[in-house]
């Protein structure tokens, strides 16, 4: 599974060819998380307070780059690195 960010101690990434809906995958340390991308939610797992809104937030600032992107898993192509949190 590729990771297409990490930033403070989360990483995300995405499998190719995965189920709908499209979403992203977020981990740090004991957490995981399956994040919607339209709409931003969780769709399965737990996220801490405090990593769940980076993730969001990270989420709603990339929304285009991870709509892309999932186009790109689902065709198995590379995916392309997106800018992390600042």
């Amino acid at each position: 599974m590729p990771t297409i960010c990490i930033f403070d101690g989360i990483k995300i990434l995405m499998y190719y060819r995965d189920h709908l809906p499209p979403h992203f995958h977020a981990e740090r340390a004991d957490e995981a998380a399956e994040i919607g991308i339209d709409p931003i939610m969780i769709l399965e797992g737990e996220l801490g307070r405090v990593t769940r809104a980076k993730v969001f937030e990270w989420a709603a600032i990339h929304q285009p780059e991870l709509r892309a992107n999932w186009e790109l898993a689902r065709a198995g192509l590379p995916l392309r690195q997106i800018e992390p949190l600042d």
